[in-house]
């Protein structure tokens, strides 16, 4: 696709006025202190994968009105030894997918870290290796797809139980065996950078955030830029129901990852693709500017890629993220070796 979107000076300096919800944060406060009603209630259960080198666990945890969410924790064989306590990274999914096989989560571990890597609650059917978790909320007349569940009202949009499972994932991580709960940071792509964002603006003393092309910025933009999937799901729904834009985009202020950034504190790590249709540049970078605007500040950094769409730095992202966060949450412990290596 070509450049479609501001050229690259227009997008360094890009701070559009968001309608920022007066109860923004009460509406949030509210949400959390709800959901903490319900005991975290983290369970494991070890999974024989074959793979000697990393523990596998099956976690559940409750998320959202108590929701069961499932997720897998994959972290270095042998990884509780004494008092060693090793960081760790919550992994949130793309859109439409789920947590997958635990062997897709191999890289952070293998760099010595804890991975857990959070179900999507109700995806995970139409891309990736599957998901596990249900959504067992309903909604009034929605388009397909999980944008316009609860349009009409921010209590009742999906991705309000969404960020809340994000939150609550956080805190799952840091009650896993072997975490050091200061070392915790959240990462994801699409969906999963918008999902790291928000929870970054919910979760102050994470140790960083690692946001790829992320989605659920500027969503009004966004809206009226791109004609793809899933953005395109709301274009869909106001087309019929002609008369709930108000309401619509109402509702999605209180979800917008742009107002979350605005008030993170940890430190964050960007990436934008220029070309990227489904979460166009301008929107990641409203984003990007905003970031801690509203705290005492954190550094950030964004890598460019000119010539790619929505998969932008694809595999090359682990190779820029893995320095990157060791250089804020220093090397992970040593760990036990595996049997038979010899040491």
């Amino acid at each position: 696709m070509a450049l479609f979107d501001l050229d690259l000076p227009a997008l360094q300096t890009y701070r559009p006025e968001l309608d920022e919800p007066a109860d923004f944060d009460a509406f949030w406060a509210t949400t959390l202190d709800e959901t903490r009603t319900h005991d975290l209630d983290l369970r494991t259960t070890p999974v024989d994968t074959g793979m000697p080198l990393v523990d596998v666990l099956d976690a559940e945890f409750a998320g959202f009105g108590g929701h069961r969410i499932k997720a897998w924790v994959v972290r270095p064989a042998r990884a509780i030894t004494g008092d060693a306590r090793l960081p760790a990274v919550v992994q949130y999914i793309g859109y439409n997918g789920g947590r997958g096989l635990p062997h897709e989560a191999l890289a952070w571990p293998a760099a010595g870290y804890v991975a857990l890597v959070m179900d999507s609650r109700g995806q995970g059917s139409r891309s990736g290796s599957g998901g596990h978790t249900p959504d067992p909320v309903g909604s009034g007349p929605a388009a397909p797809g999980y944008l316009t569940r609860g349009i009409l009202d921010p209590h009742d949009h999906y991705v309000r139980r969404l960020f809340t499972d994000g939150v609550r994932a956080v805190e799952a991580a840091r009650a896993v065996e072997g975490v050091d709960p200061a070392r915790v940071a959240v990462a994801g792509a699409s969906q999963g950078g918008g999902i790291a964002l928000a929870v970054a603006g919910l979760v102050p003393d994470l140790a960083g955030v690692i946001a790829d092309v992320p989605f659920l910025c500027h969503i009004r933009r966004a809206v009226d830029l791109t004609d793809r999937d899933p953005y395109a799901e709301i274009t869909r729904y106001l087309a019929v129901h002609r008369g709930h834009a108000d309401d619509a985009f109402r509702t999605l202020s209180y979800l917008d990852a742009v107002t979350f950034a605005r008030r993170a504190t940890a430190p964050a790590l960007f990436s934008v693709a220029l070309r990227d249709p489904v979460c166009p540049p301008s929107t990641v970078y409203a984003a990007y500017n905003s970031y801690a605007d509203l705290t005492s500040g954190a550094p950030t950094e964004i890598d460019v890629y000119r010539y790619n769409e929505h998969e932008g730095g694809g595999g090359h992202r682990f190779v820029r993220q893995l320095p990157w966060l060791t250089g804020l949450v220093g090397p992970a412990a040593t760990v036990g070796r595996a049997a038979g290596s010899g040491a």
